[in-house]
């Protein structure tokens, strides 16, 4: 076979079996389904974290969060990006919201159960937000402890939950610190493209300084490959430099491109059940159960 009708029949790593060599150039372990969880909580809280924009990290929380609720686990995701795409994408009409988690964070005497809505996905609650949160760097500024502000919001739920997933805005600045503050892991999506390569050692630097000051139990999860093309040599030779740059803190798990992922953010909601049986769902639990086996996840 040839290797270009070789990477039309392997996009990604969803059609590698175990012990084969997938796109990151290791073989593929055996992430086994995880067993049902006897009781829930208290809740590990993972931040979806690249100060690039446009590199899939909403479309990670909500089908990451997918995947993990069909596996038993239940999942709260934050959307702390001020676009609201998290929101809108689970099916929440953010234009019609009194109080987001933009009120948790600057105003005093509101419940953050009050906030949470359920969604059309069992097991999957979500904090809203919308364009409001946009204005909340400037108002915390002079707020003492201001980078603990999400984890103080977040405090009252965590035992209600097993996973929380927070989607953050693109950019290094506060609402971000918030959430690796308030965090225990950080998985970085990365688009396979050689300029979304240049921001990851600013991001890892950053994590090591909050690490360092504010958050010493913060861990770096791992680093996940998106809109992966194994046709073409491009995608194929990042992730083998993100390889060798990062070694195992890179999933093996890789997310291929495909229309299904902006399908199913238009039919709001996770390509897991839009779309259930697509590589990019299969691929999307392959994640869930590679962060489980890794310890990311209970």
């Amino acid at each position: 076979m040839s290797e270009a009708h070789a990477y039309d029949r392997l996009p990604g790593t969803e059609s590698t079996g175990v012990g084969q060599t997938g796109p990151t150039g290791r073989p593929l372990p055996d992430f086994p389904v995880p067993g049902p969880l006897a009781t829930h909580g208290p809740a590990r809280i993972i931040a979806m974290c690249n100060q690039k924009g446009g590199v899939g990290k909403t479309t990670t929380t909500i089908n990451l969060g997918a995947a993990l609720a069909e596996y038993g686990r239940k999942v709260l995701m934050v959307d702390f990006d001020p676009q609201g795409a998290l929101s809108v994408g689970m099916g929440v009409r953010t234009h019609d919201l009194e109080v987001t988690v933009y009120n948790l964070l600057v105003e005093h005497g509101h419940d953050v159960r009050d906030v949470i809505q359920t969604t059309r996905t069992p097991g999957i609650d979500v904090l809203p937000t919308n364009i409001d949160l946009s204005a909340a760097e400037v108002q915390l500024v002079g707020e003492v402890a201001r980078e603990q502000i999400l984890a103080r919001v977040l405090r009252p739920v965590l035992d209600d939950y097993d996973v929380v997933l927070i989607d953050c805005q693109p950019s290094l600045g506060l609402l971000t610190v918030n959430a690796l503050t308030a965090a225990h892991g950080v998985i970085i999506p990365l688009e396979t493209e050689f300029f979304a390569m240049r921001g990851v050692a600013l991001l890892i630097e950053t994590i090591e300084k909050i690490t360092d000051r504010l958050n010493p139990r913060l861990h770096v999860d791992g680093i996940l490959a998106t809109m992966y093309d194994g046709r073409t040599l491009h995608s194929r030779e990042v992730v083998r430099s993100v390889v060798d740059h990062f070694q195992d803190t890179v999933f093996h798990t890789v997310i291929s491109r495909t229309v299904k992922f902006p399908d199913a953010t238009l039919a709001a909601e996770p390509i897991t059940s839009y779309a259930s049986t697509h590589s990019g769902a299969e691929a999307y639990r392959q994640l869930a159960r590679e962060l489980i086996s890794r310890g990311g996840a209970p």
